[in-house]
């Protein structure tokens, strides 16, 4: 599963890890510890993802119900501050409107671009 938070990444999955727990994995340093404060996250250069942690599964669940409860914005890409991070969506925005039939208006999808710049310039 993937994760996009309005500051973080997260790619959780079961691997590597008991039934009871599951693996939290990231792409940069801290993000983890943003959702999990306490976990014991590891770096390793010969992984896909840079950082991990093995996380209890209720935790994980406790943690998720969390950042829906936190939902506050009307535009998810909009509430990312992060000018990498928004860019990095802004591309899963673009691939994802790809596979819908018929695609997103052209208006949205150029105000996505446009936000991209816009927040890449600033």
């Amino acid at each position: 599963m993937w994760i996009m938070h309005s500051d973080c990444f997260l790619s959780i999955v079961s691997k590597d890890c008991g039934p009871t727990e599951l693996l939290v994995r990231a792409r940069r340093n801290g993000d983890i510890e943003k959702v999990f404060p306490s976990a014991k996250v590891t770096r390793n250069t010969g992984t896909d993802y840079l950082y991990r942690a093995v996380i209890p599964r209720d935790a994980v669940k406790q943690a998720l119900a969390l950042m829906v409860d936190q939902i506050d914005y009307p535009n998810f890409k909009d509430s990312v501050e992060d000018r990498s991070l928004h860019a990095a969506y802004v591309g899963v925005w673009c691939a994802m409107a790809g596979l819908q039939h018929p695609p997103p208006d052209i208006e949205r999808a150029t105000h996505a671009r446009s936000a991209l710049t816009s927040k890449n310039t600033l």
